[in-house]
């Protein structure tokens, strides 16, 4: 239902130099933006609390309880917790859904552009220190495809059923080029398997660090919640929903041809009937509940971003709130 997607003419796609320029003015945004107003090298969008022994202080709620200090506790008869150092070297991953269902956008943005503006946003602020980053891009299907080298300018072609994995390597110049990549992606028509794109992340196992995942969530919760929670068993895991203000209400407009995106189905809907408008909007609701609902019982931390709002300001804000958590010492 909420795939559907009003027909309009079809938007005219950038020339590849084009390209380029909107993603470098895409990376100075981010850049300025994200420095003034988030400080410090290691504290990424999802600061970890690593694995070597700091100090210990006392236990308060929200503090994870496998951190206790026992021998403390005992001495001091004051339940206590151990501090952890965070890890100095971080690996992030990214797993980028562009399926076809994302090629399309009502609000300031295209919900396709605001997957690769959160990329650029997240590489931003994990890349610095050394630390790698890699992803995996899914354009439908579930047809796995060698890896690539990224490093050149040249996107990889990607045909329908395409998973990409980009290795991770540190260093800004590879990640702009991870970034170019993703920018030059074509979107393929057809279903994506969204499942098969978080399952990448968990084959071959890796070390533990971050795991992004990027998409609308539209594909059924029972196809992903599953990769979603074994990813989070080894890994600190963001969702970042992004979602399209006509996918969660109808404007009385008329009779309105919409069509499926992905399965190319079309049909003619009269948004003049407030009845069906509310049906609707009531079936959006219970849909993103339902995803929700899914992401908090996989662990996930979940981001919203919206086309027609400032998507930099709603990371700004989640990542503010992330580090206050942890500074009062709460896990999420």
């Amino acid at each position: 239902m909420a795939r559907a997607a009003a027909v309009t003419s079809p938007t005219p796609r950038p020339a590849p130099d084009r390209s380029e320029a909107v993603l470098s003015r895409l990376q100075l945004l981010v850049t300025r933006k994200l420095d003034g107003l988030l400080q410090g090298d290691y504290a990424g969008l999802l600061p970890g609390p690593g694995s070597e022994a700091g100090e210990s202080r006392e236990y308060r709620p929200g503090d994870d309880v496998r951190r206790m200090d026992w021998p403390v506790t005992a001495r001091t008869t004051t339940p206590h917790v151990r501090r952890t150092v965070a890890d100095r070297e971080l690996e992030t991953w990214l797993a980028v859904d562009l399926s076809a269902s994302l090629d399309f956008g009502t609000g300031t943005w295209l919900k396709r552009e605001v997957v690769v503006a959160a990329a650029a946003a997240v590489t931003h602020l994990t890349v610095r220190g050394g630390n790698r980053i890699g992803a995996v891009i899914g354009t439908g299907g579930g047809v796995s495809a060698p890896a690539r080298r990224w490093r050149g300018r040249a996107a990889p072609p990607a045909g329908p059923g395409v998973l990409t994995r980009l290795p991770a390597r540190s260093g800004r110049k590879e990640a702009q080029g991870l970034l170019r990549t993703l920018a030059g992606t074509a979107i393929q028509p057809g279903r994506g398997d969204l499942g098969a794109l978080i399952e990448m992340l968990n084959r071959p196992p890796r070390r533990r660090g971050v795991a992004v995942v990027i998409s609308d969530f539209l594909a059924p919760a029972e196809q992903w919640a599953r990769p979603m929670r074994k990813l989070r068993v080894r890994h600190d895991v963001l969702a970042i929903e992004v979602i399209d203000p006509r996918e969660l209400e109808l404007p009385d407009v008329g009779v309105l041809p919409v069509v499926d995106p992905e399965s190319g189905e079309l049909h003619e809907v009269q948004t003049a009937d407030p009845r069906l408008r509310q049906r609707y909007a009531d079936a959006a609701t219970a849909q993103r509940a339902t995803i929700a609902a899914a992401l908090r019982g996989a662990g996930a931390a979940h981001l919203r971003l919206r086309t027609d709002r400032d998507w930099l300001l709603d990371m700004v804000r989640f990542v503010a709130a992330q580090r206050h958590a942890r500074t009062r010492g709460t896990t999420r």
